[in-house]
Order: C-alpha cells, then sequence, then structure tokens
C-alpha cells in the first residue's frame, strides 16, 4: 500500500506535556511511493478535532527513498497547548494538489496539556467497589499498562494485555481518585489532562526506594523514559504496608525523601512537585496488631513533616472519608478526595486560587492553665461542631501519663486546651493519629477541609504568639 506510516512519536489519545504553552514533538515512520515518483514528500499536519482547522499548517517532513519504492521521513513539530487535535499525514508530489495527496497515517484525540503520573499502593491503584457518578470524558486519557494511550476510565491500573508485571494487581481493581482529580483540572485550566499510571496495591515504600528493593522505581522510569521524563508531577498515595511495623513506620521520613530526590535526580526535574495523600484508615488495625496503631501515627506524622521539609511536596488528609471495605476508600470517597488534591494543585501549582491546604498543626505551646494548639491554612477560623472535649480527638500525654482535657475554647485559629491536671515535664501531643480516629475532626470553617493528622508533637515552653 503506498502512503505514509507512522512508526513512532505520536499515538491516538496520547496527552504531551506541555513546556512554554508547547509541546515539541518528534515523529516520524516509513512510506511508499509510487512507481517513478521520486519528487514526492512527506507532509505532516495538525487540526483542531472540533472543527478541523489547522493548529500546525502542512509541513514538510524530512523525508529519504531508500531501495525501490521504500522510504522513510521525520519531522519535528512544536504543537501549542490545547487540544484535542487530529495529527495527519500524507505524501505528495506537488504541494498545491495536497488536498488530494496520497494517504498517510493519522492520530485521532491527542493534546497538550499537563501530564500527572500516578503512583503508590492500593488506594492510588484505587479499590472503591461501590458505585459512585465518576465517567470517563474525552480529554482525559490514560497511559495504560498495556502500553497504549486510551480515554481515562476505572479501572485506571487494569492490567489486560500488560507489558509490566511488576505492577499486576493480584485482584481486579476499581475505583480511584485520579480520574475526579483530572476532569477537575482539565475544566478549570481548559487543558487535557494525561494520566500515567504506575501504582500497585500492597507495595512497600522500598519498591520505590532505589536504595532498598527499588522494583517499582525502576519500573516508573522505565515507563517516563517512554515519554521522555515530561510530566507535571506526581500523584502520591502510599503508606500502609509501612504502618505494620515499628522499623519501616520510624524509618518512613527518611526513605520517602530518598525517593522524592531520588525521583527528581534522574528525571532532571529539580523541582517536581509530589501531591501526597495523608494515610486514611484502618479499621482492624489494633485487632490485628496493637502495635500498628502506632505505626499509623508515625506514618502519618512522617508525611505531615515531609510536606513541611522537602520544597515542592503537599499533602491533603483522607482520614474523614468514608471507607469500601476496612482499609480501600469508597468510590465517593474517591470522587472526593481527587477534587480535593485539584484544589490542591489549582493553588500550589496554577495560583488559580488559595484553597486546598487543609489545617496543620502549626505550633503547640503551653498556656497559662492550658496548652495552645495554633493551625495553619485555617484562614476562615477552627470549628469543632460544638463537640465536647470529650470528643476531641487530641492525645495528650507527659511524664504522668496520659492526660485527659477537660474543656476547650476555640480562638479563630487556635485551640486552647484546658487538662485536668498541670502538666509534668516533657508532654506531647498527637491529634487524630490511630489507625481509626473518629470521622468528625476539627476543621477550617470555610474550606471544611479537616485538619491533618498529627503524632507526639512536643509541646514547647514559650507562647505560641
Amino acid at each position: 500500500m503506498n502512503g505514509a506510516f507512522i512508526s513512532y512519536g505520536v499515538h491516538s489519545f496520547e496527552i504531551f506535556q506541555q513546556q512554554g504553552a508547547a509541546a515539541a514533538v518528534e515523529l516520524g515512520g516509513s512510506c511508499r511511493f509510487l512507481e517513478n515518483a521520486t519528487d514526492s514528500q512527506v507532509y505532516v499536519r495538525v487540526v483542531r478535532e472540533d472543527n478541523g482547522a489547522d493548529v500546525v499548517g502542512w509541513q514538510p517532513a524530512k523525508t529519504e527513498k531508500k531501495e525501490g519504492t521504500e522510504g522513510s521521513w521525520r519531522c519535528s513539530l512544536r504543537i501549542p497547548a490545547g487540544g484535542l487535535y487530529r495529527l495527519e499525514t500524507c505524501l505528495c508530489a506537488d504541494r498545491r494538489n495536497i488536498a488530494w495527496a496520497i494517504h498517510g497515517d493519522m492520530a485521532h484525540h491527542i493534546g497538550v496539556g499537563e501530564v500527572f503520573v500516578i503512583a503508590g499502593q492500593s488506594n492510588a491503584a484505587g479499590y472503591g467497589k461501590d458505585a459512585a457518578y465518576d465517567p470517563p470524558e474525552l480529554g482525559v486519557h490514560l497511559l495504560r499498562n498495556s502500553g497504549a494511550w486510551d480515554i481515562a476510565s476505572h479501572p485506571l491500573n487494569d492490567s489486560t494485555g500488560t507489558i509490566h508485571e511488576e505492577n499486576t494487581e493480584g485482584a481486579n481493581p476499581g475505583s480511584s481518585p485520579y480520574l475526579s482529580f483530572a476532569k477537575q483540572l482539565r475544566r478549570e485550566l481548559g487543558l487535557p489532562i494525561g494520566l500515567v499510571q504506575t501504582s500497585l496495591g500492597g507495595s512497600p515504600l522500598s519498591a520505590w526506594n532505589p536504595q532498598q528493593n527499588g522494583v517499582l522505581y525502576r519500573m516508573m522510569l522505565g515507563v517516563l523514559e517512554g515519554i521522555e521524563y515530561k510530566i507535571r508531577g506526581v500523584l502520591w498515595y502510599q503508606g500502609c504496608t509501612d504502618s505494620e511495623n515499628s522499623s519501616n513506620s520510624e524509618t518512613y521520613q527518611e526513605r520517602f525523601m530518598t525517593f522524592v530526590q531520588s525521583l527528581r535526580q534522574d528525571t532532571g526535574n529539580a523541582s517536581l512537585p509530589i501531591l501526597t495523600v495523608q494515610l486514611n484508615r484502618f479499621t482492624q488495625a489494633k485487632a490485628l496488631n496493637p502495635e500498628a496503631d502506632a505505626c499509623w501515627g508515625m506514618v502519618r506524622e512522617a508525611q505531615r513533616q515531609a510536606a513541611h521539609l522537602l520544597e515542592g511536596v503537599y499533602i491533603v488528609p483522607a482520614a474523614d472519608l468514608a471507607l469500601a471495605d476496612v482499609i480501600h476508600n469508597s468510590s465517593s470517597a474517591n470522587v472526593r478526595l481527587g477534587e480535593r488534591l485539584a484544589a490542591l494543585a489549582l493553588n500550589v501549582l496554577y495560583h488559580r486560587s488559595e484553597g486546598g491546604l487543609a489545617p496543620d498543626l502549626a505550633s503547640a505551646c503551653r498556656k497559662e492553665g492550658g496548652i495552645e494548639l495554633r493551625f495553619a491554612h485555617a484562614a476562615g477560623g477552627m470549628d469543632f461542631y460544638a463537640l465536647t472535649a470529650q470528643e476531641l480527638p487530641f492525645d495528650l500525654r507527659d511524664e504522668g501519663g496520659a492526660l485527659p482535657i477537660e474543656s476547650y475554647r476555640i480562638e479563630d485559629d487556635t485551640f486552647v486546651l484546658r487538662p485536668a491536671r498541670e502538666l509534668r515535664g516533657r508532654a506531647v501531643i498527637s491529634g487524630a493519629s490511630g489507625s481509626n480516629p473518629p470521622y468528625l475532626l476539627p476543621r477550617d470553617i470555610v474550606s471544611n477541609l479537616p485538619m491533618l493528622s498529627f503524632c507526639s508533637v512536643p509541646i514547647e515552653e514559650e507562647s505560641c504568639r
């Protein structure tokens, strides 16, 4: 068959990461000429898919004739941000007659926008099994485990035809937060969104740490190499497996920071954004392993601290959201979590809003007759639904042991706690740090976001102000 054929560089449904409001795309392939048509050349163009108008008009590709009628071609295009687009090729001897040139391959539904990598374990892969409205839509696309781009739809970590055995799920996954995230971002930015799924249920941090086992880290780098490491950020949700024992939970922060630093170095992006989710809840941790209850708090604190210590690492809470089973977020919770992540991204990555940042303990200080807990990112002031002091999700301990909270009041962004007795020596406080904290947590009045969990934060002698 005569014509032009695409071998590499672009595929239907592919989303390219914009850089400077455009994407530089290198593509090429083979061609077959008509007999004695030595002056024929491959041309390439990009058109809007909704009306067929030129985005990049017909461009001549570097065309080389080989033996007989066989040839090859290659072309460099700068495609502006937006889409969806259609890319067309043709083989033509006279550009004035290009409308009736010999046909060539096309790539449909392509776009230039923002591309995010999904990494982590089961709640990143998505195991919401209940029904919740979260339909696919054109303009939100996925690089599937098969290596093909497609419209994104649940489950994102579908292993059909996978070329990556490393992240094959043991059971069929369900919904995840990231379709909701991508659709919200697309609506707000007006750009196509691409997702690249690399997560695996049950995977420990060691599988993502190149200084340890690193098997999933290497797999992810291989996938990213195929798109030339051109991504906007990483969507990270992991930690359950590392909450099973103290040796892993106590070293989580250091090992996670190694993961982030290694990924930034290996992708050549020193400021690569990482949007993380603080661990949700696990309703059976105490029954299965009493030690794990404390370990969940340590991992949540490590996740909170990483967002403080590493520039470009951000975090949203999930402990208030509903579960589909004892440990996996429900489908409706995943929709809500995706919206939280999108609100965060619109603030910290695109500066489109001031929302998305959850209340975060900024200081814990002794105050005459009590303790002050001041929260950052609580512009609307803190609220606790007028619940009693006994229902506060705070655990206060000093050298005399556990210390009940007798009463409290809220002053804008600050909780003022009055304990049942005077503090004795060194004191620490935790908030919603156990594996299964209360669903009603202190929240910001305006955003309605719950506070981030915190664990064993020392209570300072100095005043908070």
